[in-house]
């Protein structure tokens, strides 16, 4: 005989399954509109605002289920490290002064952030360190809700980081250019080509990543330790290729995640959030625009690949724009992993040291 589900689980399911059905009709509305990253921006967009204004509607003690959206940010992860390939690595004597350029800009991005949102935005220290990360969305989130940061202000200054650069820097380039770029113009950043044996794959890949991740206490392990195991298997001559829509569906998922964490919101905070969001990308694009020109004579790559190259945006967003202008787009996209890395790392040297994690509730 078969035993039905507690009611609890399945009034869980169900609003699970709402909200996932309700982030698509964003996601595909987003992806209409020609925005980029459309399943998770879309997504983000749409369930922000019931949890912004409506929490009281959904269940009491609501939350979106850990267990579906761990294997998605481990997905991400191990797409992310497919992207490394020997060729990527061979070439880093030569880039060592764009290189150190990109810790550079981690390091003082992350102090003239703090500094903005600890003076200006009067945050509290934790939630002003990792609102200042300038990348690593994910991993800043979850370091931060260890740390004791103010989730709903975090992710919110989080997500319009990405969502300011992922939109202004294509339709910036696209107006300048007088194409469109990026997923604006309907390109996928797929290097490798998708068969059944990469199913397995994957699946070896997301246990080991997660059970690393976990075992080795690395930062935001759910991400980055899928991220060096896909890494090695690249490099090993095995990189993951998965069909594009899987990519969208964790894209899906994660926005729908993240959307929910902006309950205890407000409007009025939401407009603090995005003003302090416009001062910190300002800091960090004259920052990223003066390294560039710096950059400049020992590189060798124009200064729109440099521009590109220091945009704190997201890895495959980034990647694409610079296809669509045919900008050096493996040595872009080794820079923003590299950024991500840097920050990832910086985070965790630092987050334990600084902050307390606060008691369990």
């Amino acid at each position: 005989m078969i035993r039905k589900p507690p009611m609890g689980l399945r009034l869980s399911l169900a609003v699970t399954t709402a909200l996932l059905g309700l982030g698509l009709l964003g996601a595909l509305t987003a992806q209409w509109l020609g925005l980029p990253l459309p399943f998770l921006l879309g997504a983000l967009l749409a369930t922000a605002p019931m949890a912004i204004c409506a929490q009281a509607r959904l269940p009491s003690g609501y939350r979106f289920p850990e267990s579906l959206r761990l294997p998605f940010i481990a997905l991400i992860g191990a797409l992310i490290g497919a992207q490394v390939t020997p060729e990527l690595l061979g070439g880093l004597p030569d880039l060592l002064p764009s290189l150190l350029a990109i810790l550079v800009f981690v390091l003082l991005a992350q102090g003239g952030n703090y500094l903005i949102f600890r003076r200006l935005g009067g945050y509290d220290a934790a939630t002003a360190f990792f609102a200042g990360a300038p990348g690593g969305l994910i991993e800043s989130i979850a370091l931060g809700q260890a740390a004791g940061a103010t989730q709903p202000t975090l992710i919110a200054q989080q997500f319009l980081r990405i969502i300011l650069v992922i939109t202004l820097v294509p339709l910036g380039l696209s107006l300048w250019l007088g194409a469109p770029l990026g997923s604006a113009d309907g390109m996928i950043l797929s290097p490798h080509a998708p068969s059944v044996r990469m199913y397995p794959l994957a699946a070896v890949i997301l246990g080991l990543g997660l059970f690393a991740g976990r075992a080795l206490k690395l930062p935001a392990w759910q991400l980055t330790g899928a991220l060096l195991v896909s890494a090695g298997f690249a490099l090993l001559g095995a990189p993951l290729a998965l069909p594009n829509a899987l990519m969208l569906l964790a894209q899906l998922v994660v926005g729908c995640a993240l959307g929910m964490r902006f309950a205890g919101l407000t409007l009025r905070s939401l407009r603090r959030c995005l003003w302090l969001s416009l001062v910190s990308l300002g800091f960090m694009f004259a920052l990223g625009a003066g390294l560039a020109a710096l950059l400049l004579p020992a590189t060798g790559e124009t200064f729109e690949t440099l521009f590109i190259t220091f945009a704190p945006g997201g890895v495959n967003e980034m990647a694409l724009v610079a296809l669509s202008l045919n900008a050096n787009p493996a040595f872009v996209t080794l820079h923003h992993i590299l950024r991500i890395l840097f920050t990832v790392l910086l985070l965790g040297a630092l987050s334990k040291r600084l902050f307390k994690a606060p008691p369990p509730q």
